[in-house]
């Protein structure tokens, strides 16, 4: 893969090829209602659109980068592979060295065509699975914590910045972001395609509201943290779809001011554990 060699023990599963050769049948066969609705943002060349965006946009740039050493901060210690869904037009990767970057679709610069529902990776390999807002966008979600505690190491963990409700972000994504927000809802999405199908609110449901039957179904992941964050400074920048030019020490000026606001944050750090607790 790539020409570099994988982890000691974390090998592909059978039937699983480099992007450029062949993706896995199961993603040629997928779910209906994940395939029904597609639209421009279900396009992989709007991802890749995006992707360039965010590489020329010096604000949102650093505003990523700062995401990304949130991940990098709350990594375990040790060695294996470390997994991001949902790469499209990140560049987690600059912070990560060897990360196995994945899409649910080919995109240009990602690795593997992933489903996270069913991973392409040996038992008990990964030392952690990563992501942005990418929690919200998987359905039968609980699939993929079942393949979490299938393929984590001892130790290992998965680290995700996803969208949370407060008093701030609430307004925010139930009437200005086009993607549904549903407090009240179960752990199923809406139909739609890869990315237009999403519950903003999913994260909270199952790491808030729906805590104790969390662990109760996934008793080797443990919630170590659900902390919210930046209330302003994303929202200030528009978006990556809706981005527009800032200057990119308004960043820093930004992040300093509205840490006193860190509970009004429009996104959360989460982090859960598999087995052992730190």
């Amino acid at each position: 893969m790539n020409g570099r060699p994988f982890h000691a023990g974390c090998m592909l599963r059978p039937g699983y090829l480099h992007r450029h050769r062949q993706t896995y049948a199961g993603l040629q066969r997928y779910d209906s209602h994940m395939s029904e609705h597609v639209d421009a943002l279900d396009d992989p060349a709007t991802t890749a659109a995006r992707r360039d965006r965010l590489r020329g946009d010096s604000y949102l740039r650093r505003l990523y980068a700062h995401w990304y050493q949130l991940i990098v901060r709350e990594l375990p210690p040790g060695s294996g592979e470390v997994l991001e869904l949902g790469s499209g037009g990140g560049f987690l990767d600059e912070f990560i060295p060897g990360l196995r970057t994945s899409d649910v679709m080919q995109v240009p610069g990602v690795e593997l065509v992933v489903d996270a529902r069913s991973l392409p990776f040996a038992d008990s390999c990964l030392r952690a699975i990563v992501g942005t807002n990418v929690l919200h966008h998987i359905p039968n979600i609980e699939r993929f914590f079942g393949e979490a505690q299938r393929t984590l190491i001892d130790g290992g963990r998965l680290i995700f910045i996803e969208p949370w409700p407060t008093p701030l972000s609430k307004p925010i994504y139930k009437h200005l972001h086009h993607e549904p927000f549903d407090q009240r809802g179960d752990w199923s999405i809406p139909d739609g395609g890869p990315l237009t199908a999403a519950n903003g609110a999913l994260p909270w449901i199952i790491f808030h509201r729906d805590r104790v039957a969390f662990e109760h179904r996934f008793p080797a992941l443990h919630v170590l943290n659900c902390k919210p964050f930046m209330p302003l400074s994303y929202l200030i920048s528009g978006g990556i779809a809706r981005s527009w030019p800032l200057p990119p020490a308004l960043f820093n000026v930004i992040k300093w001011s509205e840490r006193p606001l860190s509970a009004l944050g429009l996104f959360s750090v989460i982090v859960l554990q598999r087995g052992t607790r730190t």
